[in-house]
């Protein structure tokens, strides 16, 4: 019987990495929302759903997905939620981008971008929080514990 492929994920850089990929993906919603509300102001943007066949009021519930969900991301707060959480407004992106082909240097913007985009958060998804993450709990390393708990497992070694 064959062995199955070993699947070589390294336990030390990965959390580094998902860090590094979630910080990045709320960086771009918490931006991608903002130009939505300074600079092309959220009645501008309702304008352009609409314009696109989306109902108007949806700009704003977008708009605080973006920003909250960025915020989240950042924070390394329900990553797996808030990740799924932003893919249906990377979707409707993508219905929107999608008649402009593929490049994203394409007139008005083809589905690249939102394509990688979609798979980020899929990833992120997958990985978890990774480091640094609010919701992360894991035990105080042994130097950063408190003395009395210290002496306490030492004690409990002898």
């Amino acid at each position: 019987m064959a062995r199955p492929a070993r699947i070589a994920i390294d336990h030390v850089t990965a959390p580094y990495a998902a860090l590094l990929l979630r910080v990045t993906l709320g960086v771009v919603f918490v931006a991608h929302g903002l130009l939505k509300a300074l600079v092309l102001t959220l009645p501008g943007t309702a304008a352009f759903f609409v314009e696109h066949g989306f109902p108007g009021w949806t700009a704003y519930p977008v708009f605080l997905a973006e920003v909250l969900g960025g915020a989240a991301l950042i924070a390394g707060f329900q990553t797996r939620l808030t990740a799924l959480a932003l893919t249906p407004v990377v979707l409707g992106a993508f219905t929107v981008h999608w008649p402009n082909g593929w490049y994203f240097g394409a007139p008005h913007g083809g589905w690249e971008y939102i394509a990688v985009l979609l798979a980020a958060l899929l990833v992120q998804a997958g990985l978890g929080d990774g480091r640094l993450a609010a919701t992360h709990r894991r035990a105080a390393p042994r130097a950063f514990a408190s003395p009395d708990s210290r002496d306490h497992d030492l004690s409990q070694a002898r």
